[in-house]
Parts: C-alpha cells; sequence; structure tokens
C-alpha cells in the first residue's frame, strides 16, 4: 500500500520566505512622479515662486512620497531600496541639471561671436566691435605646454621614486605630505610665489609668460604625482620579480616594464593636469600680465592668456552701442569662455583615447 502524502504544516514555514509579497505596480512611480509635478506647479503658481523652485519642490515631494507609498504597501525593505535609489537620481539630475545649464548658456551667448575672424585676429589697436581672441590662445598654449614640461618630468621622477625606491621611509612620507598640502594650495598663492621668483631674478616689473608658466606648474605637479603613483602602484609585483629573475636592473625594469605598462594612465592623468590648470585665470593675471598683441617669447615682455582675455572683456566691455544691446566685451568674453571649453573638451577626449589605446591588454572579452 502507498502511503498519502504529508501535508507540510503551514505554521513551520518561515515567515520570511514569501512567494507573493505585496508589490506597486509599473505605473506607480510615473503616477507619484505626475502628482509631485501637479504639487509643485500648484504652490509654485500659489506662492509666486519661479520654475527651479517648482522643481526643486516636485523633486523632494517624489522623493518623499514613492518611498512612503512603498513603505505601506511593500514593506520596509522595497521602501529603503526605493528611498536609495530616488536620492541616487537626484544626486545625478542634481549634478547633470548645472552642468547642462552652463553649457547652454555658453553657447546660447558664444556662438553668435564665434567665427574664423573672431580666431585668427588679435586686439591690437581695437577700440570698439571686431578683435579677436588670438594672442590670447597662443599664449595659453604656450604656457601651458611650458607648465606641462615643467611639470611632467617632476611629477613622475617624484612618482616613481615613491612607488620603487621611498618604500615608506621617512623621506617618502614627508614628500607624500607635501604633495596633499601642495595639492589644496589657492591658485594666487602659486602666483604669487612665482612673482615673488621673477621679482628676485629678474626686478620688480619682471612679468612674462615664464613666470606663468611656472605657477600653472605648482598646481600642476601634485595631480601628476598622485595620478602617476597611483598607476604605478597597480602594475602588478609579478611583472617586476619576472624581470628581476631575468637579471635585470631595476631601473631598466622601471623603464622597460613598469612605466610601458602604467603609460596610458599617466598619460591621462597628465592631460586631466593640463585641463585642470589650462582655465587658471588669477595667478596668469598677476605674473604673466596681459597684452593686446601677439607675443610668441615665453621669456620677454607680457604675455595674454584665455582666461585673462575672458576676465579683462568682463571686466571692461567698451562703449554701449548707440542703438542698445551689450557693450561688444560681453560678446567677446562668452566667445572666448566657448573656445576655452572645447579646448578642455579636446584635452579630454584625447585623455581617454590615449588611456584606451596603451592600456594593457588583457584576455578579457
Amino acid at each position: 500500500m502507498t502511503s498519502a502524502p504529508i501535508e507540510p504544516d503551514p505554521s513551520s514555514i518561515s515567515a520570511d520566505i514569501r512567494f507573493a509579497d505585496p508589490k506597486l505596480p509599473r505605473w506607480a512611480p510615473y503616477a507619484v512622479l505626475a502628482a509631485a509635478v501637479v504639487l509643485g506647479v500648484g504652490l509654485s503658481l500659489l506662492m509666486g515662486w519661479g520654475w527651479v523652485a517648482m522643481l526643486c519642490l516636485a523633486g523632494v515631494v517624489y522623493v518623499v512620497a514613492w518611498p512612503l507609498w512603498s513603505a505601506f504597501a511593500e514593506g520596509r525593505r522595497y521602501a529603503v531600496d526605493r528611498l536609495t535609489t530616488s536620492l541616487v537620481w537626484a544626486a545625478f539630475v542634481g549634478v547633470l541639471v548645472p552642468l547642462l545649464w552652463l553649457v547652454w548658456t555658453v553657447l546660447k551667448n558664444g556662438v553668435p561671436a564665434l567665427s574664423w575672424a573672431f580666431v585668427t585676429s588679435d586686439m591690437r589697436n581695437v577700440v570698439g566691435a571686431g578683435g579677436g581672441i588670438y594672442h590670447a590662445l597662443i599664449g595659453t598654449l604656450l604656457v601651458t605646454a611650458m607648465a606641462a614640461v615643467i611639470s611632467v618630468p617632476i611629477g613622475l621622477f617624484a612618482a616613481i621614486y615613491l612607488v620603487e625606491y621611498g618604500q615608506r621611509n621617512r623621506i617618502a612620507r614627508w614628500t607624500t605630505f607635501l604633495v596633499d598640502v601642495m595639492t589644496g594650495i589657492p591658485s594666487i598663492v602659486a602666483g604669487l610665489f612665482a612673482l615673488s621668483l621673477l621679482v628676485i631674478l629678474l626686478g620688480p616689473a619682471a612679468r612674462n609668460g615664464f613666470g606663468g608658466a611656472i605657477a600653472l606648474s605648482l598646481l600642476m605637479i601634485p595631480t601628476v604625482v598622485r595620478s602617476a603613483e597611483e598607476m604605478l602602484r597597480l602594475v602588478p609585483s609579478e611583472l617586476r620579480e619576472a624581470s628581476y629573475a631575468l637579471g635585470v636592473p631595476k631601473w631598466r625594469t622601471i623603464v622597460k616594464v613598469v612605466i610601458p605598462t602604467a603609460l596610458g594612465g599617466i598619460i591621462t592623468g597628465v592631460m586631466l593636469a593640463v585641463a585642470r590648470v589650462i582655465g587658471e585665470s588669477a595667478p596668469l593675471l598677476v605674473v604673466a600680465g596681459a597684452t593686446d598683441s601677439v607675443n610668441w617669447n615665453l621669456f620677454d615682455n607680457r604675455m595674454s592668456t584665455l582666461p585673462v582675455y575672458i576676465y579683462q572683456q568682463y571686466a571692461s566691455p567698451g562703449i554701449v552701442p548707440l542703438n542698445g544691446g551689450d557693450p561688444p566685451g560681453y560678446a567677446r568674453a562668452w566667445a572666448a569662455a566657448l573656445v576655452l571649453i572645447i579646448i578642455v573638451m579636446i584635452l579630454n577626449l584625447i585623455a581617454r583615447i590615449v588611456g584606451a589605446i596603451f592600456a594593457p591588454k588583457t584576455d578579457r572579452r
């Protein structure tokens, strides 16, 4: 005879094991979002607020109402998940909106004044409308290139010492501490240091592009050191040990094995450091000064750069036209800001491309 199957006791099943937990419908978040927008619009119209306050209010209502509804309908676990997801999306939107707003504002004001003549002409003998950024563009490229020439060897050699030779000795600890301190140095302090150096060497009236490069190099070196140090530490120790086992000296191992392996990350860090300092205006205004014509000599006379040009045009925009409107300096400042953003974007794209090209090849698909 076959015995009847034994039915499990429902009381013995754990309360945590459920195969049909209550779930909110898929349209629930959209309904909460619509209600939050309606509430934000209503309160904004009632209180006379702008559309920015309306969007912020709608976002706060959504972040609060969506997890609260989930807590009543689904339980605490789902409510915490909804709250965390909402906060992450709110943080993302909080970062994205100002960025898009900034880009849109620069494009709206800078594109009408941007032209080939604007890029290829300077401000020599320009009083009203006209002129361009050629002298400032050349100065920016020369000063930034010289700053990179100064910063990259110093930063790379310092990173090699910290990773390969320092071994956490006293000098390495002090170097790491000083690099961290230099990371937080205000740009105007770097400019004052470079100015004092020029005054000591060349006299009180010394102003040139090389001094601006020195100031920018003080801001670049900590970034180069930190990025190169992290990339060198990511190189597997097995590669070094295999090279040592073949009898290769340490210096040659560093040159032929370690640096080529970390080259993509090092170049990316250098590009990001250049993009970080290319928009500095305070140290260049103090040390390099400004001029209305092109200067190709970094060691003689003042040299204008794009950040200083933007500051000058906005501080002294010129005479208001007779037919009304803004002074011509405002349009030139917005167009120069757009060119500066394009340069920074190109540098970031180059950094990503170079990093992808020189990244170590792996077997992962």
